[in-house]
């Protein structure tokens, strides 16, 4: 059987190697007609050779933007149009703006925050609803959300057991999660979407979103909120259990987006600007062409160091949000009815507060919000790449939707007055009340309504 070399005698294998090729080297350079002539090109040459390099790499420039990423598939479009994660002449960043940009891979998210508030990097990933939770570090910094980079759409799940059918079905049960998370904000609304809350289950909070897929590979919990891939390592390794729900389904609940700190953007506002619309135009061609999205894929790669294909699926995982979405998202544009980026980040702050981690003196959306960049690209990105993405479209109803067990169930109660079918005021309020914010936030799932009815009048009359 083969055996896997040691790190020593794979130092020193590598030593020989390039000692053999340095002594090789050195007796072609010394004792050739060829070798000599390259060595007075670069005696001639190498100055300049080294300062054109130098430009490319951008190193040592205080003039780059450096964005920070996580190993996630929203990242994508700004890798893409920049060609890779080193600012260089071939960036269309640089290209079609003059901008250079360099982004740096920080997975630790601690690390990730001491380099923002270091001016280590500008840029800095975040989540709308999990950023309440860490303002007592960040308020300080005056930070504002200048992008959303996306909507997750599967990288979020919620597995189950084999006897877990529906939400209903969590009631008293232990549900594993990571505290001060988007992974909160998962759970709040898949158990507002039966008409459940926290204190209907027992919590079991955890530190990190892998300890939640370890105590239910582990049998600890009936449930767990994990992030992909574990999801696909939990169905796997135990005997029954299901993806009962995942950000597929609740579509609209976790975005994430890009904030920096309020003097950078007010030194720097051309370069946001021109940053946002390069990251928009690169999104609406990852989207609507496949290609496109294969090469980001292949640069995704590259950059995090995960395979190809994990790559293509972490950027099929999530909604690449266009220029339409980022209006929706900042509630720039008054038409639109879905889920904003203000109601995220209220509703969650609340949730996260009453759970005891989010400070009650965080900022208010509009000391956060930077739109500007938004706004001022509205104009120029135009077409039908550029537009929001529109609602989801279902088949017609056939009976064996009807018959589809559902995978959450809300009882709500309104009162009709007797042979009368039109709801009063108070009965639609309590529909808007009890029913809007899972409309929101299902943006992909089909709403099966059901009631009941009176005895007076026939039955033909008694049904819709």
């Amino acid at each position: 059987m083969a055996k896997r070399l040691t790190t020593f005698s794979k130092f020193l294998i590598t030593l020989v190697i390039v000692a053999a090729i340095f002594l090789g080297g050195k007796w072609v350079l010394d004792n050739t007609e060829f070798g000599q002539n390259l060595l007075n090109q670069a005696k001639s040459d190498g100055p300049e050779m080294v300062k054109k390099d130098s430009k490319k790499s951008g190193a040592g420039d205080d003039d780059v933007l450096k964005v920070q990423i996580f190993t996630w598939g929203g990242y994508a479009p700004g890798l893409y149009f920049n060609e890779g994660a080193e600012p260089s002449e071939r960036s269309r960043f640089y290209q079609d703006y003059g901008l250079k940009v360099k982004f740096e891979l920080i997975d630790d998210f601690d690390g990730s925050r001491q380099a923002w508030k270091a001016d280590e990097v500008h840029l800095l990933g975040n989540e709308t609803g999990a950023m309440n939770t860490e303002m007592e570090g960040l308020a300080p910094y005056d930070p504002k959300i200048v992008l959303q980079c996306d909507w997750s759409r599967g990288g979020d799940a919620v597995v189950v057991r084999r006897d877990i059918t529906n939400v209903n079905d969590l009631k008293g049960k232990k549900i594993a999660y990571a505290g001060f998370t988007p992974s909160v904000t998962f759970l709040v609304y898949m158990l507002e979407s039966a008409g459940l809350s926290i204190n209907d289950v027992e919590p079991v909070e955890v530190p990190l979103p892998t300890d939640a897929a370890n105590a239910f590979i582990g049998g600890q919990v009936a449930a767990a909120i994990v992030w992909s891939p574990d999801d696909e390592k939990c169905v796997r390794e135990v005997a029954g259990a299901r993806v009962l729900q995942s950000t597929k389904e609740a579509s609209n609940i976790i975005a994430d987006v890009y904030m920096a700190k309020d003097e950078y953007v007010k030194a720097n506002k051309d370069k946001i600007d021109k940053f946002y619309e390069g990251w928009m135009i690169a999104a609406a061609e990852i989207n609507s062409v496949p290609s496109n999205k294969d090469k980001a894929a292949r640069i995704l790669a590259e950059v995090t160091g995960i395979p190809v294909p994990d790559a293509l699926s972490a950027i099929n995982n999530v909604r690449l949000t266009t220029q339409g979405d980022n209006m929706n998202y900042f509630g720039l544009n008054l038409d639109y009815k879905g889920m904003t980026g203000e109601q995220l980040y209220t509703k969650m702050g609340s949730e996260f507060e009453a759970l005891g981690q989010a400070p009650a003196s965080r900022p208010s959306w509009r000391q956060l919000a930077y739109p500007n960049a938004a706004r001022s690209a509205n104009a120029k990105l135009t077409g039908s790449t550029h537009r929001a993405e529109g609602a989801a479209e279902f088949k017609p109803v056939t009976e064996e939707t009807k018959a589809k067990p559902a995978i959450s169930k809300k009882l709500v109660s309104i009162n009709f007055e007797t042979g009368q079918f039109e709801l009063d005021p108070n009965a639609k309020t309590i529909i808007d009340l009890q029913f809007a914010s899972i409309l929101k936030s299902y943006g992909n799932t089909r709403i099966r309504i059901e009631g009941n009815t009176d005895n007076v009048g026939s039955k033909s009359s008694n049904k819709a």
